[in-house]
């Protein structure tokens, strides 16, 4: 009887863990091998390998938080934004080559992160920021300077590397026209 059990339990393990997704950091040279576009990379799914948490001082008088909660640090209010790891996000749009803005909110105007290589961590689409020192930096979100801790600065964006390769893609390949 023991052992029927004990083969149910495995069977159950084993149908879960081919079931689940396995997640890949997203890097340059994966995107260069699949030549994915801007277009394509729209419609890859993308999450955080780990978390992330924006602060800023809550402006006095502000009486309506929109993007996150306040907490009181050191005496200060404090707004503050947690995006969990492995938190769903998606591409909405490219600035320039080997940036891209992901959003994680619903909206019109999408709120977005920024994300680009770094040839430290292999060349993983991490977080980027502006004056990164040893305990944080600085990162823009809906238009508001936010400060995030330094560990922020390791996340990167993971992909489901066997939905991503399944991307449909339709080339089409023009012969050339001659004169009749």
């Amino acid at each position: 009887m023991k052992a029927k059990y004990l083969f149910l339990f495995f069977s159950w393990t084993l149908i879960q863990f081919s079931c689940s997704r396995v997640l890949s950091p997203l890097t340059q040279d994966l995107i260069d091998e699949n030549k994915w576009t801007d277009k394509e990379l729209t419609k890859i799914q993308f999450y955080l390998s780990d978390q992330i948490i924006l602060r800023r001082k809550a402006t006095s008088g502000a009486t309506e938080i929109q993007n996150g909660k306040i907490k009181t640090i050191n005496g200060e209010k404090i707004e503050e934004i947690v995006f969990e790891q492995g938190t769903p996000g998606v591409m909405v749009f490219s600035p320039k080559l080997n940036r891209f803005a992901i959003s994680f909110e619903q909206g019109d105007q999408p709120k977005y992160l920024m994300f680009g290589p770094n040839p430290k961590m292999g060349d993983k689409y991490v977080l980027l920021g502006k004056d990164w020192e040893r305990s944080g930096g600085q990162v823009t979100y809906n238009n508001e300077v936010y400060y995030t801790p330094s560990q922020s600065a390791f996340t990167c964006l993971l992909i489901d590397l066997k939905r991503a390769k399944n991307i449909e893609r339709k080339t089409l390949i023009v012969k050339g026209r001659k004169l009749e």
